[in-house]
């Protein structure tokens, strides 16, 4: 009898390959990979019963349940067109499957709705795939905004060689995938990858795409774009990407992409080969020789083939891990990858006309803010840290590092530093109308900000903090929050600004602990105040106190002063408790306000500075509440009344002027006192 050793191969052959499937099915199962996500503007919000959102909703539908086959794009609309038509495409990456495209695209539509919950316009990337959606046809149109930076926290070795083999491998691929190459009868295949040698023992691998509805003139501009932008973010780094509505580009050290591997040709016939010899070693029959040889064969290979393809696929799993953990890390560490955002003295003292007094628009504990005017006409605000600010290098590196990472409608976007000559310096963009206490607590100005203004700062100081609590790659307590650091742009919509007294914690942590308290006195919770301790529910408190001020047009701690309470807390409880919640109001305000919006707006201002941290609610939820009458809300319970007597507050007041700095305004008060220095008990 002959040994089947052809059986043998061929089931071995067979656990290998099912391995392999297994493996790559593992691989595919894992959920999308989610990078970042940016929503439009206020001006362009939608009602939960508005015909757009009838049509979004039909939008992504379309979207998520596209599968047709080999298709990795996909456009189309909701509605029959405009008013109220809803226009959204998804782009899944060159080389990953249909399943998998169709998980990702399946995944970002239902994400997509809940980081942006009313907004026309919004984006969400993937490392898998894009979806974007718009109130306007952008079909066919290149768009370089917004966009967004991401780097590998690693440094490369000799980063000036490895700039130059970058960007001939950026400048061949761009042109390589703008070319008209047929991906199916409507769009061509604008993706293209490349992987060349940098070292004996590292390779550099990169992909460029671009949405195949552009034209290949607009796909090549769009990623010449985002290849110009690789020194500004990514310079000497092992990896980067930029991320743009209409194209995208990477660069690693390591495969992140498919790699297709390109068949050998193929090898003549060998000729059949000699029957064994019969021998008294090797009787024909038996095979004992031949099953050993051939069971010594396959099974160490078939297994090593199993190992190699697991540990490459962990290995690049690893990376990856590197790669995002690092960024929600290390912060400290990150301002030495902002070089490119250094501004030169030179040019701040020629924006500022030398720092002149005539473009001085803010003061505070910090230094100085003047307006200034870069050489391209842009708008600037230059925060000046004085020499004895008590904004010392670390808050000042903290705040580069944090401003710098965060993209958000409502909160200020950081441009550059300079320390240079002695000086310390944070350029902001311009916001031109000022701070909310500018305008919230100034008898001659306070007539300028109607409810509507009102609420809609309201809700996008709100919406602000929701993303540093939740939405932004690092989680991030503010911790001094305040209508001083709340700017107003030429629509009057919120940015809060300030993070030079932030904390920040990794996505699995919410609280902590110190004994130096930093923030405002007033707007501080008791916990944090009295133990040190913080957690995001210190900015609800904060952001509790800030409702009722914007809604009373009185600062917390001086309502003594002509209304008979301690602060301004006891007196809106004293009314919810009477039944007069709306005593409350700015009497300037008149009758020319939501009395519904008041009431609830007042509610949540009371449960936010609720003196319990469990009652208090979390900024998701205060979102959700100020967006939709359908929440039940509870019933608040007493605040905290720090303030016992006038003279206890004051002698408290001259306690922390006496050895901390103050941040002053055009009314100082004790709610305005910056403590940057006290040890709890």
């Amino acid at each position: 009898m002959v040994f089947p050793y052809k059986d043998i191969v061929s089931k071995a052959i067979v656990v290998v390959i099912t391995s392999l499937w297994l493996l790559s099915l593992s691989t595919e199962a894992a959920a999308p990979e989610y990078l970042y996500h940016i929503c439009g503007s206020n001006t362009t919000i939608y009602y939960p019963n508005s015909t757009f959102k009838s049509n979004l909703n039909l939008l992504l539908s379309n979207l998520s349940s596209n599968n047709t086959p080999n298709n990795l794009f996909y456009n189309t609309t909701g509605g029959s067109g405009p008013p109220g038509a809803a226009y959204g495409l998804f782009l899944c990456r060159g080389d990953v499957t249909i399943n998998v495209c169709h998980d990702c695209v399946l995944n970002a539509s239902q994400e997509i709705i809940q980081r942006c919950p009313k907004e026309k316009v919004a984006y969400i990337w993937y490392d898998q795939c894009m979806l974007r959606y718009d109130n306007r046809s952008f079909f066919g149109t290149m768009d370089e905004s917004p966009k967004v930076y991401m780097w590998n926290m690693q440094n490369i070795t000799e980063p000036d060689r490895f700039a130059q083999l970058l960007g001939d491998t950026m400048d061949k691929l761009a042109n390589r995938a703008s070319s008209d190459r047929s991906l199916n009868d409507q769009y061509v295949n604008r993706f293209a990858t490349e992987d060349v040698n940098f070292t004996r023992l590292q390779r550099l691998y990169s992909l460029v795409q671009c949405t195949p509805d552009l034209s290949a003139t607009d796909c090549n501009r769009c990623l010449r774009v985002a290849i110009g932008d690789l020194p500004n973010c990514c310079n000497g780094k092992k990896g980067g990407r930029v991320l743009q509505p209409s194209c995208n580009i990477r660069y690693e050290t390591y495969p992140f992409y498919e790699i297709k591997a390109t068949a050998p040709s193929p090898s003549p016939t060998p000729p059949p080969a000699p029957p064994l010899p019969i021998s008294s070693t090797n009787p024909r029959g038996k095979g004992k020789l031949s099953s050993e040889i051939i069971i010594a064969i396959v099974v160490p290979v078939g297994l090593s083939l199993v190992l190699l393809a697991i540990g490459f696929c962990l290995l690049s799993r690893k990376r990856r891990r590197k790669y995002n953990v690092v960024e929600e890390e290390n912060v400290g560490d990150e301002i030495t990858i902002l070089q490119s955002l250094q501004f030169d003295l030179s040019t701040i003292e020629v924006a500022t006309n030398n720092f002149s007094s005539d473009n001085k628009i803010g003061e505070g504990g910090f230094g100085l803010v003047y307006k200034g005017i870069l050489a391209d006409g842009q708008e600037i605000a230059v925060k000046r840290l004085s020499k004895t600010s008590s904004q010392g290098a670390a808050e000042f590196n903290n705040e580069v590092v944090l401003v710098a990472k965060l993209q958000h409608r409502n909160l200020v976007r950081l441009l550059g530093f300079c320390r240079e000559g002695g000086e310390t310096m944070l350029i902001y963009e311009y916001v031109p109308n000022h701070s909310l206490d500018w305008f919230l607590f100034d008898q001659e100005k306070q007539g300028q900000l109607d409810w509507s203004q009102r609420y809609n700062i309201i809700g996008g100081i709100a919406r602000g903090i929701l993303y540093l609590h939740e939405d932004s790659r690092l989680r991030i307590i503010h911790r001094d929050l305040k209508a001083s650091n709340v700017l107003l742009d030429g629509d009057m919509n919120p940015k809060i600004s300030d993070f030079g007294m932030a904390k920040t914690f990794g996505v699995d942590q919410s609280q902590g602990n110190t004994s130096r308290i930093v923030g405002t006195y007033g707007y501080m919770s008791p916990e944090y105040a009295m133990h040190g301790q913080f957690s995001v529910k210190s900015d609800v408190f904060s952001f509790g106190v800030l409702v009722l001020e914007i809604i009373s047009g009185k600062k917390n701690n001086t309502f003594y002063q002509s209304d008979g309470a301690e602060d301004l807390l006891s007196y809106a409880w004293q009314h919810w408790r009477g039944g007069t919640p709306l005593e409350l109001v700015d009497p300037i305000l008149a009758d020319s306000y939501s009395r519904n919006e008041v009431i609830r707006c007042i509610h949540i201002g009371l449960l936010c500075v609720q003196e319990e941290v469990d009652d208090r609610p979390t900024m998701g939820s205060v979102v959700l509440m100020l967006s939709s009458y359908s929440a039940t809300l509870p019933m608040p319970r007493a605040p905290p009344f720090f303030f016992r007597s006038r003279t206890a507050t004051s002698t408290l007041t001259k306690g922390l002027e006496s050895d901390q700095s103050t941040t002053k305004s055009m009314q100082l008060s004790v709610n305005e006192v910056s403590i940057t220095e006290l040890y709890p008990r």
